[in-house]
């Protein structure tokens, strides 16, 4: 899946089928006089349903095709007889995917559940026939309902990925790296800024065919709730995570100042995130030797305020296993 085809927000109309009419008829058969109404009711217009399949991770089949329409109900005929109902549309979409009014805003629901059904627009219900409105003083009834108009919604698909660990940090921390590494992912990896552009994903292989998700979530800079670098955009990804790992290089001037922009920019766009657990790893330690390590520990333990720190390298190989442990135990608390 190539950066290009990562798409997590889309705006979509959909249109749900009308019922079919109810049928007016009145029973005609060979030696019976006045057989009465016998017209059956219209068909259920088809509902636009959207299904939760786990295959998918990305909402790219709604990039180009972004109108779907169900079938109309068929009409009721003679002898009592309903008529089919509208063939229902089929979306589906990762799990994950939040739906928005389009005006308003306001959640509907949400899709977290492989093979979870959600009506989006919901088919009109069929007329009823004329054989429904006999009564002892209208034995023949020549009128029938009419179907009802389906639903026509427009709704915002949002896709937050679902990872059990987001990736945090500022660009060039070493984010993508380390998925690699971690990972059998292969993000792009350069010795620029924004490299990373879309929310990769990778399965973090544990002990005894154990298993769990990490994100690689772009990354974002002091000012980002002002629309810097590339804003708050990809934050949204980062509430499903039930776990944050801060991602901050050896050689950052200032280890404990970048932990704080971050928490800052996380606190202004959501403050539940900091309710999340988080784990702070210095990477890019194999710089490092053990005497600066020693006396970096005694300063980040008072400026990190008891918040565990751990010091790794992925190009070395170094703390990747110790990190997979602590990760898995925050994990599983």
């Amino acid at each position: 899946m190539t950066e290009g085809n990562f798409v997590d927000y889309v705006k979509i109309y959909a249109e749900s089928g009308k019922g079919g009419k109810g049928s007016v008829h009145l029973h005609r058969e060979k030696y019976i006089t006045k057989g009465g109404p016998d017209g059956g009711d219209g068909g259920r217009g088809g509902h636009v349903i959207l299904r939760g399949n786990e295959n998918l991770w990305t909402l790219v089949t709604f990039k180009f095709k972004k109108h779907f329409k169900a079938g109309h109900g068929e009409h009721g005929s003679k002898s009592r007889s309903t008529g089919s109902d509208g063939q229902d549309v089929y979306l589906d979409v990762p799990l994950g995917t939040v739906v928005k009014d389009s005006e308003t805003l306001e959640v509907l629901f949400e899709i977290t559940e492989h093979g979870e059904e959600r009506i989006l627009a919901e088919g009109g219900m069929g007329g009823r026939g004329n054989w429904h409105f006999k009564t002892s003083t209208n034995q023949t009834p020549r009128y029938a309902q009419p179907g009802i108009p389906g639903q026509e919604v427009e709704v915002i698909l949002e896709l937050k990925v679902l990872a059990d660990v987001g990736l945090v940090g500022f660009p060039n921390a070493g984010k993508s790296t380390l998925l690699s590494v971690i990972t059998s992912a292969k993000p792009k990896i350069a010795d620029y800024e924004f490299t990373t552009l879309k929310p990769n994903l990778g399965i973090v292989e544990y002990r005894d065919f154990q298993s769990f998700v990490m994100a690689d979530i772009p990354g974002i800079i002091e000012g980002a709730a002002e629309g810097k670098g590339l804003g708050h955009y990809f934050l949204r990804h980062i509430e499903r995570n039930a776990t944050l790992l801060f991602l901050i290089p050896a050689d950052s001037d200032d280890i404990a100042k970048e932990y704080q922009i971050l928490l800052d920019e996380l606190r202004r766009y959501n403050p539940e995130l900091l309710d999340k657990e988080r784990l702070v790893a210095i990477s890019k330690s194999d710089m490092l030797d053990q005497e600066l390590i020693d006396e970096m520990t005694q300063e980040l333990d008072k400026d990190l305020k008891g918040n565990p720190y751990m010091f790794i390298s992925s190009v070395a190989q170094q703390g990747i296993t110790e990190l997979k442990d602590k990760l898995w135990t925050m994990l599983n608390n």
